[in-house]
């Protein structure tokens, strides 16, 4: 079937979420451009740790991820990557199948742990009580939200620990300061500064907060806000971004930067290969470029094993032995958020053959709500039961028997090929257009005198839907190109400047930092193409058999009639009047500049020599001179212009031969005088 008519999935047995997903929304023209990223490691490098603290954080399990430093993130290859992203599977969907961030990867990238303990406890809706208790101090209620508090908090108070501070005060600091490491790190969460007080009690004892899977936790968070982002409806991801766009470096030839060959940069964890990257020719790449380049993406732009040929030696013996599960099908556990690990959808990933991987059962992702002091364990004991059969169902790596061209052919079967359309909508619906001239051309000329009654009013009822088509268009050119021209007269009128106080007004509602996303033909700071206002001219009328002739059944309209069916605009003089009260003397040299340059260009128009020059200030004299009937005009003059103001919403096409008519008495006006 035709990519363009339908992009998949042809079978919803996998995908079945597919109208809630965001490339639902991109493929009918509704772009969201790049998403805001939440990730918070600007300000990780003003923390002073002293050596005890290093050596705690170290026994919590947390040395290598605190070696690593804030990487600028590339939204825009952020948001494809999320547009390729379903829930339904834990998977991307490229081209050339499924890939996924696995526990390999965040071990390997990250240096976090996967195997252990889960990261799950009891829940809090206030921060006194157990900031109190695990910190010493409690936040000010400006510092605090329900159950979290605020990063800049805990570093203005904990930043920086005394040389001689007692070893309570130094286990303090160090818990302050983990807690901000992951809240700004691997749990990082959209509300942008703050971080849940519910992992300061792991961190209670630091030897046994080094026996928990801080990998496995990180990873199912990500799992979860990857599968929330890729919901049309937001705009906003947050989790551990950084693990996230350096996957892709390694794994994707879209979109990576250079590097700096320095051996220092392929120490563990591998993280700390982009450490020193260069900046590549990423400036004015946006969604749209990184959605065509996955859109077509190659087997030969995919590294399947791209730590083959990294040095092993600075590997932990403890992340080394745990790389096995990797394979494991199992359930990853974050405190509320439960998320399926499938390597069995990407074996690639570990140099095995891909068959046709098993069903994936549909399970309700739970969510923490409002209770607070519930300790999760208790209301999720199927996840946590999975969990500890993790090394009992790792994907073996003796596959036999596999086909991938039958697991190509399944797996375009039920994909989304592809996310942007090859052709944007604007050349689509052009294109149809195109089609339905042709059409109606056909059916016209169509030799219809040898044609039965029904046959001949089959071809007028053609002839009439297609007509119809092409009149709609002209409807919304006449209304968009009046719009335009009358807000183009109001500018020449000098009202602009009071026009564009109201809307900075209403702008301020606006979000500043929603990206915009152009059309697929466009950056996504350029335009937006709706499909309402594509337009072709109209060239043919209704048209009715009566089994021998055909007849026309519209006539034209003659252009002059509309014309008169318009109320008239204000005089100049009045409109004078109008703005003598709106604006200071200095708006109107200002405004008599811009009518002096309107009324040459009529002059010139016109063919006539020009006149002398318009003497704006006689004109006010003659105007103060007036009786109080004039001045009382004011408030009529007023409702007259609210009066063609609802004209202008209501018309289609008389307001430009109107706005039009208006300057040409405006010339007039200006010759008699």
């Amino acid at each position: 079937m035709d990519v363009l008519a339908n992009p998949g999935p042809l079978k919803d047995i996998v995908l079945y979420d597919q109208e809630k997903h965001v490339s639902s929304a991109v493929w009918d023209g509704q772009e969201r451009g790049a998403l805001r990223c939440h990730e918070h490691t600007s300000k990780l490098g003003e923390w002073k740790l002293k050596p005890k603290q290093i050596e705690l954080v170290e026994r919590a399990g947390f040395g290598f991820l605190r070696r690593i430093p804030a990487i600028s993130l590339d939204n825009p290859l952020i948001s494809a990557l999320v547009e390729r992203w379903r829930r339904e599977t834990n998977t991307f969907h490229f081209t050339v199948g499924e890939m996924t961030v696995t526990l390999e990867d965040i071990a390997l990238l990250l240096g976090l742990g996967i195997d252990g303990k889960p990261v799950i406890g009891v829940t809090y809706t206030t921060c006194s009580a157990i900031c109190e208790r695990y910190l010493g101090e409690a936040p000010a209620s400006n510092y605090a939200s329900g159950g979290m508090v605020k990063l800049s908090w805990l570093k203005e108070k904990f930043s920086e620990c005394e040389v001689d501070a007692s070893f309570e005060k130094v286990e303090r600091c160090t818990r302050a300061y983990l807690l901000y490491l992951v809240g700004s790190t691997i749990f990082s969460t959209t509300t942008g500064n703050k971080v849940p007080v519910m992992y300061l009690p792991l961190f209670e004892d630091f030897d046994d907060a080094g026996t928990f899977a801080w990998g496995a936790a990180a990873l199912a968070f990500l799992y979860r806000a990857l599968g929330n982002a890729s919901v049309k409806s937001q705009s906003t991801i947050c989790g551990c971004l950084t693990l996230l766009q350096c996957w892709s470096y390694y794994h994707l030839n879209i979109g990576r930067p250079k590097l700096n060959r320095e051996p220092i940069h392929d120490h563990f964890p591998f993280v700390l290969r982009w450490k020193g990257k260069q900046n590549g020719p990423t400036a004015n790449r946006d969604v749209v470029f990184y959605r065509k380049a996955l859109d077509v993406l190659k087997p030969c732009e995919v590294e399947w094993l791209p730590y083959e040929n990294m040095d092993g030696r600075f590997i932990p013996d403890h992340i080394r032995n745990s790389l096995q599960l990797g394979r494991s099908k199992t359930m990853l556990i974050s405190f509320d958020k439960a998320e399926r690990h499938l390597p069995d959808r990407c074996l690639k990933q570990f140099g095995l053959f891909q068959g046709i991987p098993e069903d994936v059962q549909r399970w309700v992702r739970k969510s923490r709500g409002v209770d607070g002091g519930v300790d999760l364990s208790v209301k999720m004991e199927s996840e946590l039961s999975e969990w500890e059969m993790r090394w009992e169902n790792i994907v073996p790596d003796d596959v036999l028997g596999v086909d991938e061209a039958d697991y190509m052919r399944w797996y375009l079967g039920i994909t989304r090929k592809i996310v942007g359309r090859p052709i944007s909508l604007s050349s689509e619906f052009q294109r149809t257009i195109s089609n339905v001239r042709d059409i109606l051309e056909l059916a016209e000329n169509f030799q219809i005198h040898d044609l039965d009654l029904e046959r001949g009013n089959m071809i007028s009822r053609i002839i009439g839907l297609a007509q119809d088509c092409l009149r709609d268009q002209v409807g919304v050119t006449a209304t968009t190109e009046s719009q335009q021209q009358i807000e183009l007269g109001k500018r020449m009128r000098g009202k602009e400047r009071v026009r564009r106080k109201g809307m900075g007004k209403r702008r301020k509602g606006i979000d500043p930092m929603e990206d915009y996303g152009g059309s697929e033909d466009e950056s996504q700071f350029g335009p937006l193409v709706e499909v309402g206002q594509m337009h072709l001219p109209l060239s043919h009328t209704n048209s009715v058999y009566d089994g021998t002739h055909m007849y026309d059944a519209v006539t034209k309209v003659d252009d002059m009639e509309l014309c008169d069916t318009i109320p008239q605009l204000p005089e100049t003089q009045d409109i004078h009047k109008i703005e003598g009260s709106l604006l200071d003397d200095t708006d109107k040299s200002i405004e008599d500049s811009k009518l002096q340059e309107e009324i040459g260009v009529t002059n010139v128009l016109s063919g006539e020599e020009p006149t002398e020059s318009y003497d704006v200030k006689k004109e006010d004299k003659e105007s103060k001179a007036e009786d109080d009937d004039a001045t009382k005009g004011f408030s009529d003059v007023s409702g007259e212009e609210n009066a063609n103001r609802e004209e202008e919403d209501g018309t289609e096409m008389g307001e430009s031969v109107a706005e039009s008519s208006s300057l040409e008495r405006r010339g007039e006006n200006t010759v008699l005088a």
